[in-house]
């Protein structure tokens, strides 16, 4: 049998698969920083992401970073997580800044290799077709939809755009990324009106299932971490906390 990572391993290895499975438009290296761009759609896009410690002091990085996000006329974002105790100098001096703390997210992960996932009636769609049901049953805007299908068209890894229901009336939907043996879930929603009927359940249990036939043996997601309805569903379906991630957003 072989020996499970150590979780600061699995961590990095979680986080680097969930930047890729959610890309940006542009990107640009700092001194061990990764800043991202994406016309202000999600913040995990849009987002200062710390990557290795650099050698320049961190007030002109910073100013660096808010010139070059005010030129885009977005706020100033970075994305902190618990994994590299470093990060808290850097928390330290946004706060001081000015930064407001908001967005605590849980990373959660599970093995996939018990057997526990199976179909449960997943449908999967092309992504302009997914994409129509997202935006119904999130209620996301019009004016956002160009801009996340340009980021779902931007991922360079397979995925599965799932739903589960009828066809003319899906009760949830969701997106599987696969990469190597490793498959992160997102954008998983369950119609407003038909909530707590196992829909969700479902559909996640069907993409883990998906995800397995592919090569997956881990599976990731990322859940705010005040979101009590879906910490249980994730807890019934074998998920467990990894690491937390937050965001620091200027004034």
């Amino acid at each position: 049998m072989p020996t499970p990572p150590r979780p600061e391993h699995l961590s990095r290895r979680v986080e680097e698969a969930s930047l890729n499975a959610w890309p940006a438009m542009q990107q640009l290296l700092l001194d061990g920083w990764l800043l991202r761009f994406a016309q202000g759609f999600t913040k995990r896009a849009n987002s200062v992401v710390p990557l290795y410690p650099g050698d320049q002091p961190i007030g002109d990085k910073v100013r660096f970073c808010e010139n070059l996000y005010a030129r885009e006329r977005l706020k100033t974002i970075f994305r902190l997580t618990s994994i590299d105790q470093a990060h808290g100098e850097l928390d330290d001096f946004l706060a001081g800044r000015g930064y407001r703390r908001r967005d605590e997210t849980e990373v959660l992960t599970r093995s996939l290799d018990d057997g526990s996932v199976f179909h449960e009636g997943l449908c999967l769609l092309p992504i302009d077709r997914w994409l129509t049901v997202y935006s119904e049953l999130s209620g996301m805007p019009d004016t956002a939809r160009a801009l996340h299908g340009a980021i779902l068209r931007g991922i360079p890894l397979p995925c599965a755009y799932g739903i589960v229901g009828p066809p003319d009336r899906p009760m949830a939907c969701g997106l599987a990324v696969l990469q190597q043996d490793m498959v992160g879930l997102f954008d998983v929603v369950t119609r407003p009106e038909a909530r707590r009927a196992g829909h969700g359940t479902g559909l996640v249990r069907s993409l883990l299932a998906w995800a397995t036939e592919q090569g997956a043996r881990r599976a990731y997601l990322q859940m705010v971490a005040d979101n009590h309805p879906a910490r249980g569903l994730y807890r019934q379906l074998g998920f467990e906390s990894l690491y937390r991630y937050w965001y620091r957003i200027s004034s």
